[in-house]
């Protein structure tokens, strides 16, 4: 991984009394050293790969403190991970992305939350929920509540984070109950500072050995007849002791307010948000001070009865604000009013939508129901808010108007040079050959392929689960099923549920496995199969792909059996197009895989930049090539742009006045990767594509024939 966390790391290293400033997973990463965690585990993936990032790149600090630090294959073996506190008095913490990553972990949770844990368990889930979302629209609270897990949603403000970091582990050994830490990406990404403690060495750790096993002690195995008793302590002893923990110390926060017969609770976690939609409405300040008193749930499961039943029952009306559905919260609050025979009317998804993030423009929507019907009185308040609701809904009708219609959406797209989009090119001049394909799409950067100008893709199912995902459909279908995924995809799920099925199956399938050296869709991080150290700064200067130096994959699928195999390089189109081709109709019956070799772009820019940077500062030659249009050949047709969709090809207008088509372009952050020619070839198109080589610190012969040339091209464009 070539991104350096060097200042990040510097700041975990902070002690008692110091001032710590950055960003909420930052803050997050420095609670777990100073609450005396012994192991971090964890799968990458945004809104909080950089606690595992930053994790990894420190190791030798958190050596010093004897913490190990371990990069997983993927969520379950971050959760398996967990298993070491189950007997053992040490404090653990494991991250990925949820919900996809909860969903991966699954069966490992399970199997940990039943006979529980004695060392504090800490799981920091992002909540990629929402506009910003990546994935599907689920919460990870029903998980919590399934299993019997804490669920804490801590307000986002950094000292607030770190204590409810702290006090996780100890609410998880008071309890036995492992703990899930909520932060959607806003909270993640939340700046703000904290006094900082200095970081414990665990008395467990890598420096200070466990000399002898634990005892054996089935009560501690996940296994019938005991788990019918796990499930009753869960009941009988693990919740209470939670509840007591919770009203104990403080851990949801009330906020008194001049409204006091009015409510508002809150996941902690939408605090701010609902800061800012009161202040809308005039009931807040820029201070975060309220009118209306609020319950903040920086634990949302479970709930304390009693503090609830206090804080609703001398309201005359209480307002619930959770984001997503079902529910939860909010079914159970009422159950709980009902029971205890409080009569305050509960309002919440009856004015807030059931579905969809809670911005401030979402939540002031739902609180003008509630301020009109309880604060009627107060009519500035609600007129203020009103004018602000209308005035964004007017900006948007103005802006439509201007443009001629709603804006128009704006996909995310693969990276300028991104060694997958010359692949698609490829794939769609194969079908023009063999007809349309079902393919199978994957979790990673070429499921960006699903939009324009390629829309390729009939389903997604899950990371590394292409392969598998076609195994009903290619038996029913008369041309080949393409799998398509990417070496992360491959080493997360795709080897042992689709690669070794299909073999075993005897499946004649077709997969495309990108082989781009690194987990790129979630940061780049290196994997097994990534080009070691030595390989890059031995080749600095590689104007092709490093990806091909590790063989690990193809030694893997050889291994395993698979003896129809290709490996092309991903900028030779007219060579992908002719290997796709003869993968879906060769004779051959089995697994074919196609190894598409071409190293992240990004990380070829970071490995070579200060590379050129080094060179040129030596005053030594640079050649860097550059790719354009003759605006004088090029006809209009724009099919290279419909066959590639790289940013840097796109439109300008026709210099020549006798002609409205506008023509190709190619502008300034092109990296010279050789699609746009690539292409031009492969598909027969116009030639209009040149390629040009810029020269910096030229040699003395290269400056003499420039000045004899330079004369004689000035001539021939005066002519």
């Amino acid at each position: 991984m070539e991104v350096s966390f060097g200042e990040e790391i510097q700041s975990l290293q902070l002690g008692a009394g110091q001032t710590f400033h950055g960003e909420g997973i930052l803050a997050i990463t420095k609670g777990l050293l100073q609450s005396g965690v012994s192991y971090v585990g964890g799968y990458q993936g945004a809104p909080v790969s950089h606690l595992l990032d930053v994790m990894v790149q420190a190791k030798p600090y958190l050596d010093t403190l004897g913490v190990h630090v371990e990069a997983c294959s993927n969520e379950a073996s971050a959760a398996a991970m967990l298993g070491a506190s189950i007997h053992y008095p040490v404090r653990g913490a494991v991250t990925w992305k949820s919900i996809v990553g909860t969903n991966v972990a699954a069966d490992a949770l399970s199997n940990l939350a039943s006979p529980g844990v004695t060392g504090g368990v800490l799981i920091v889930v992002g909540e990629d929920y929402g506009e910003g979302a990546s994935v599907i629209q689920e919460r990870t609270h029903a998980y919590a509540l399934k299993s019997g897990m804490l669920l804490l949603d801590p307000r986002p403000d950094l000292a607030r984070m770190v204590h409810m970091v702290e006090h996780g582990f100890r609410l998880s050994e008071a309890s036995n109950m492992p703990a899930i830490m909520e932060l959607r990406i806003r909270a993640c990404h939340v700046r703000g500072s904290f006094e900082t403690k200095d970081n414990l060495a665990p008395a467990i750790s890598t420096r200070q050995l466990i000399q002898e096993p634990a005892g054996f002690d089935y009560m501690r195995l996940a296994h019938p007849p005991v788990t019918f008793r796990h499930e009753k302590l869960k009941g009988e002893q693990r919740i209470p002791a939670a509840r007591r923990y919770i009203a104990e110390n403080g851990l949801n926060e009330l906020f008194e307010g001049e409204h006091k017969d009015l409510g508002l609770i809150v996941q902690g976690g939408l605090y701010n948000t609902l800061i800012r939609s009161l202040q809308q409405f005039g009931l807040a300040d820029a201070f975060g001070e309220s009118k209306i008193p609020m319950l903040v749930l920086n634990v949302t499961s479970p709930l304390v009865p009693d503090q609830l039943e206090r804080f609703c029952e001398d309201k005359r009306a209480v307002l619930m604000i959770e984001e997503g559905q079902p529910e939860y919260i909010e079914q159970e609050l009422a159950t709980l009013l009902r029971r205890a025979g409080i009569a305050t009317p509960l309002h919440g998804k009856d004015l807030l939508p059931s579905a969809g993030e809670y911005t401030a423009e979402v939540m002031s929507q739902g609180l003008a129901g509630f301020v009109e019907k309880y604060l009627a009185s107060d009519a500035a308040a609600l007129g203020s808010a009103r004018a602000w609701l209308q005035g964004n809904a007017q900006r948007r009708a103005d802006v439509a108007k201007a443009v001629g219609g709603a804006l128009p959406a704006r996909p995310p797209g693969m990276c300028i040079g991104c060694p997958e989009r010359p692949v698609f090119s490829a794939l769609k001049l194969a079908q023009q050959d063999v007809g349309p394909v079902h393919i199978a799409g994957d979790i990673g950067c070429h499921a960006l392929a699903t939009f324009e100008p390629f829309s390729f893709g009939h389903s997604i199912l899950g990371y590394g689960m292409s392969l598998a995902s076609r195994a009903g459909v290619s038996p029913l279908m008369r041309r080949r099923v393409l799998s398509v995924m990417g070496d992360g995809g491959f080493w997360h799920n795709g080897l042992l549920t689709g690669v070794q099925s299909a073999l075993f199956n005897g499946d004649d399938a077709v997969l495309l496995i990108f082989k781009n050296g690194y987990t790129s869709a979630t940061g780049t991080q290196d994997i097994i199969s990534t080009p070691d150290d030595e390989a890059k700064a031995a080749a600095p200067n590689k104007a092709q792909s490093l990806a091909h130096v590790n063989q690990t994959i193809e030694s893997t699928l050889k291994g395993l059996g698979v003896q129809w195999m290709r490996t092309v390089h991903t900028y030779e189109v007219d060579t992908v197009r002719a290997t796709l081709t003869e993968a879906f109709t060769t004779e051959f019956q089995g697994l074919k895989v196609i190894v598409a070799e071409g190293e992240c772009q990004l990380e070829r820019q970071r490995r070579i930049k200060p590379w050129i940077a080094g060179l040129l500062k030596k005053g030594q030659r640079v050649v860097r090539v550059k790719y354009g249009v003759d605006e004088d050949v090029c006809n209009g047709d724009h099919a290279c742009i419909r066959l590639s969709g790289c940013p840097t090809l796109t439109l300008k207008d026709n210099p020549d006045p006798l002609k409205v088509d506008p023509v190709a372009t190619v502008i300034d952050g092109c990296v010279g990767c050789g699609l746009c020619g690539a292409n031009a070839h492969a598909a027969t198109l116009c030639p209009s594509f040149y390629r040009a080589e810029v020269v910096q610190n030229p040699k003395w012969h290269e400056r003499l024939l420039d000045a004899v040339r330079a004369p004689f091209v000035r001539l021939l464009q005066a002519a």
